[in-house]
């Protein structure tokens, strides 16, 4: 028994320890929907953020109370009433709001503060530190409606907040804001976490929310295996939005991306969308490599591109010693340059660091990325990574089902990133033609 859990244990551990040294030091802003406290979630999730915490990453935590104030709206006999997507607070909905978040506040800090033996929290020390860190500004009126005491984010103090974060402390916010006259404002859990990791520019916006994530092809029939989109380029985020109706409601698609949209915009480099309703969630998305949810990224940032006739030269060089001790295959001067908008690139200061190609076979619904490369200044970077995410992304585009690589010897690289190996009978009949038996190849195939 013992044996059969080191041979899991050992792997896995070793497989998360490169997730835990590029997050150490970073900075994460968790927007927690009210949804998942009322779920009974809050208890598994401060054990998951505290390990996280534990690891060496900074974390504010945002809570939402949208069905806690509605409940305490209820037992006094008022009506929850919303426009345009936000709460309208009254007199009423803004005492029901101040009481929830008292309460809530109350039950997250004690979870926090469990250290059961036996516990994931056994032996930890999470301190959380609320502050006034929000001055907040009136909605007002909009097409006719007032808004009356919800409000929306004027100014985050945001050197405060790094203090805290520094000194070892988890911070805690609740969707209030204050006037410079010290007026309440209640705000949305949404804007408040959007707002704090715009000013903080952190390295990465959560929301744990009631949905799943993102699909983008909506039209398409769910696949047991794929549901959402695990990985959304901001230009096809801006796209969907653009194309969906102003959200009313938390479960319409647009209600959370739209502030992973407006995060990346303002240089937030990674913005997701996770369900809460799976237990482990935070953890698998932050330390696993296809993570659970769906993340919004500006491919710009990472100088990912489709490469032209002027990156001819640079891929020539970034290959050619992969080619010379017999990892690639030789591809000459003439082939690249015939094939070069099948090519995509990572670039980094005006110098190719990354590159590979797509070859599609339409008839068998599948594609060959070939000639996959990182050059070894910027391996261990993630590069290779989100080369194969883009090369996925266009295959998709295409319409197929599946992208092939052939290998010697980089087998467990791709099969730690989910191929199969298959024989090479599988292939395509056109590049079965072009195998060559004498370099025997692995063949390794993954559906996308």
């Amino acid at each position: 028994m013992s044996t059969v859990f080191n041979f899991t244990f050992v792997p896995w551990f070793r497989s998360v320890a490169p997730y835990i040294h590029t997050h150490r030091g970073k900075t994460f802003v968790v927007g927690l929907a009210g949804e998942a406290i009322a779920a009974g979630k809050l208890q598994n999730i401060a054990q998951d953020l505290a390990l996280i915490q534990s690891m060496g990453v900074k974390i504010v935590l945002v809570h939402g109370f949208r069905p806690q104030v509605n409940e305490q709206l209820a037992a006094k006999g008022h009506e929850a009433k919303y426009s345009h997507g936000i709460r309208i607070t009254d007199e009423v909905a803004l005492d029901s709001a101040q009481e929830a978040a008292g309460q809530l506040r109350y039950e997250i800090e004690a979870a926090f503060s469990q250290g059961l033996p036996n516990t994931p929290m056994a032996g930890s020390t999470v301190r959380v530190i609320s502050g006034n860190f929000i001055t907040a500004r009136p909605v007002g009126v909009v097409d006719g409606v007032d808004f009356k005491h919800s409000g929306l984010v004027r100014k985050v103090d945001a050197a405060g907040i790094r203090r805290t974060l520094d000194f070892g402390a988890m911070v805690l916010m609740s969707p209030f804001g204050f006037s410079p006259t010290g007026e309440a404002f209640n705000l949305t859990m949404e804007e408040v976490a959007t707002s704090v990791a715009i000013s903080l520019q952190a390295d990465k916006l959560i929301f744990l929310t009631e949905i799943p994530g993102i699909r983008i092809d909506s039209e398409l029939p769910e696949s047991d295996d794929n549901p959402i989109d695990t990985e959304l380029p901001l230009d096809a985020a801006e796209k969907l939005l653009a194309s969906l109706p102003p959200p009313q409601k938390p479960t319409d698609t647009a209600f959370y991306l739209q502030h992973c949209v407006k995060a990346c915009k303002a240089g937030v480099e990674r913005n997701h969308i996770l369900p809460f309703a799976l237990d482990g969630s935070l953890l698998l998305e932050v330390y696993v490599h296809d993570g659970v949810g769906t993340m919004v990224i500006d491919e710009k940032l990472e100088s990912l591109r489709e490469a032209s006739v002027d990156d001819i030269g640079g891929i020539l060089q970034l290959i050619e010693p992969f080619e010379r001790d017999g990892t690639l295959v030789k591809r000459d001067r003439t082939e690249i340059e015939r094939d070069i908008h099948q090519y995509t690139v990572v670039e980094h200061d005006g110098v190719i660091f990354g590159c590979a190609a797509l070859y599609p076979y339409p008839e068998a619904r599948t594609a060959e990325m070939a000639a996959l490369t990182v050059s070894p200044q910027s391996q261990s970077q993630g590069d290779g990574e989100r080369i194969l995410k883009h090369i996925e992304h266009r295959a998709k585009a295409m319409g197929l089902e599946s992208i092939f690589v052939l290998t010697t010897r980089t087998m467990h690289w791709f099969l730690k990133r989910g191929f199969q190996q298959v024989n090479p009978d599988w292939l395509p009949e056109a590049r079965k033609r072009k195998y060559n038996w004498d370099r025997k190849s692995l063949v390794l195939v993954k559906k996308i």
